[in-house]
């Protein structure tokens, strides 16, 4: 693998300073691309050629086996011990077997209860102590929260159902502002947490039965536990009828198909849910068929391949032209960084490459008139990867929709083409510089050019392209783990601080000596003094 490596560093050398633009040819604008029910990834905009094409593709050649296996229901996370089929809650048919059972049937029921219970919610079978559920407060955190939040903002022009919120940081501004206003008699409270221990959603779920205790006889009958933990559950009031659990082959960060995406369905309602399940599904369907080369996610994957660990590019902006959109950055954040910020490969040995990139972004055109400064005239390239609907769900609004696309396809033409210093001179002439003046103000307006992008196109955002694109995704960050050779699915480096913030709450109550390291102690003795 390290030759392979090394072949693909000595090819993006052989490039040299070969513009991207210099590589299309009569048909690089289609060949360039791979097509599946509707969605499109364009990668055209990149320096990969015919040949780093052909060589990042023998990278890739580990990834079936590794793809059949997981599917397979093997434990495929290996310091965890677990199986991986968070693929299993979005694909209800056929049977999987895990340690010599069939654990499809248990998922098909968890899933026909979530859709009673949903659809006694909407049609007001299901009431608080007050009448009709009228909004829905999702607890969580990390997966418990960012996928639903995702989701559920993303289908907005879906929504039908109670209204929705979320709760995920401990601070208690945030728990706070959510109920600011709610009728706690019309209010459901979805408390999401495998193990119904995790300190932050079992802080916020404490102070909303609290609030809710204030004004209902029994909060307990307007609480929904989506867990494992039945007993802690009960203890908490939450009868068993309203506990929807799911096993621990489904990561928090790849959890929203089950009973993590309750709030998505009681929002858009079973049907639609269904939907984003089998977008999710036709994108496993398409991971596993197709050649590598007309393969979504290997083909996205490889290109950040390319782009990070062989063009040595650290971050990744993904920009979604769609507002509704607005937390899939956040959500990938997690999803991909939790995944594969790892430093060493299944064997516990170095990697011999840098893992995962930073990825971050903001919707269309907003960064535009943000960061997208330094995207084009900074001196370090931010691969960009572009996400567009051809039409939106506003038909009245359509020329908004015309301008947001125009404004996307724009910007990636820009990043590659570029403005030259003859360019950006005579449009100094034009405006009647001339001399030193001329020049220095021509330097301003230079853009470097050669920055590449990727671009997906889906027809429009409806329930199944949404649940193609986060598969997509989840597909693409294993992909990675597999060429890099490591564990995209445990997450050890969230422990260490967690750890360690049980020491510290002591310290910062006056209740423990000082007993880490200068600067905590000092900090925490500040902060005391501050809080009186």
């Amino acid at each position: 693998m390290t030759a392979l490596w090394n072949r693909l560093q000595d090819h993006r050398k052989g490039q040299g300073s070969t513009p991207i633009e210099a590589l299309f040819d009569a048909n690089r604008a289609t060949d360039f691309r791979v097509q599946t029910d509707g969605l499109t990834f364009d990668y055209s905009k990149t320096m990969i050629d015919a040949g780093a094409r052909d060589l990042l593709l023998e990278l890739a050649a580990p990834v079936a086996a590794r793809r059949d296996a997981m599917f397979a229901g093997e434990k495929i996370n290996e310091t965890e011990g677990r199986a991986v089929l968070h693929t299993a809650l979005r694909n209800l048919e056929g049977s999987v077997t895990v340690d010599g059972q069939d654990v499809m049937p248990g998922v098909r029921e968890t899933h026909a209860r979530m859709t009673r219970f949903a659809s006694q919610v909407r049609d007001g079978s299901f009431a608080g102590q007050g009448g009709r559920i009228t909004d829905v407060v999702n607890i969580g955190i990390g997966g418990s929260d960012l996928g639903p939040a995702m989701a559920v903002l993303a289908m907005a022009s879906y929504h039908d159902g109670p209204r929705t919120h979320f709760v995920s940081n401990v601070d208690g501004a945030d728990i706070a502002d959510t109920l600011k206003g709610m009728d706690p008699a019309t209010t459901l409270v979805i408390v999401a947490s495998k193990t119904f221990t995790t300190i932050e959603t079992m802080t916020n779920a404490q102070t909303a039965r609290d609030w809710m205790a204030a004004s209902v006889t029994d909060p307990g009958a307007q609480f929904v536990a989506l867990s494992t933990a039945a007993a802690k559950a009960a203890d908490f009031g939450i009868a068993a009828e309203r506990v929807f659990g799911f096993e621990d082959w489904v990561g928090g960060r790849y959890s929203v198909w089950g009973p993590i995406g309750l709030s998505l369905m009681l929002a858009v309602g079973p049907e639609a849910f269904d939907q984003f399940l089998a977008g999710g599904a036709a994108m496993d369907a398409h991971f596993r068929t197709a050649a590598p080369a007309q393969n979504l996610p290997v083909m996205l994957a490889l290109t950040g391949i390319w782009h990070h660990q062989i063009c040595g590019y650290p971050t990744r902006a993904v920009l979604p032209y769609d507002n509704r959109l607005m937390r899939l950055p956040a959500y990938l954040q997690q999803l991909e960084m939790e995944s594969n910020g790892k430093r060493v490969a299944m064997d516990g040995s170095d990697l011999p490459v840098v893992s995962g990139p930073v990825v971050w972004g903001e919707p269309g055109t907003n960064g535009q008139h943000a960061f997208y400064q330094l995207i084009h005239q900074g001196t370090m390239p931010v691969p960009c990867e572009f996400i567009l609907a051809a039409r939106g769900h506003e038909p009245d609004l359509a020329h908004h929709h015309i301008l947001l696309a125009a404004n996307c396809l724009a910007q990636s033409e820009a990043l590659m083409r570029g403005r030259s210093l003859d360019e950006a001179r005579a449009l100094m002439e034009a405006k009647g510089l001339e001399g030193v003046e001329l020049d220095r103000q021509a330097r301003h307006r230079v853009f470097p050019g050669n920055r590449p992008s990727t671009t997906l196109l889906m027809e429009q955002l409806t329930p199944f392209a949404l649940g193609q694109i986060v598969a997509l995704y989840e597909q693409r960050v294993f992909v990675e783990g597999v060429i890099l050779g490591i564990n995209s699915f445990d997450q050890w480096g969230v422990e260490l601080g967690k750890e360690l913030a049980l020491k510290v709450e002591p310290l910062l109550k006056g209740q423990d000596a000082p007993c880490h390291d200068a600067s905590t102690n000092a900090l925490a003795a500040l902060i005391r003094q501050m809080r009186g």
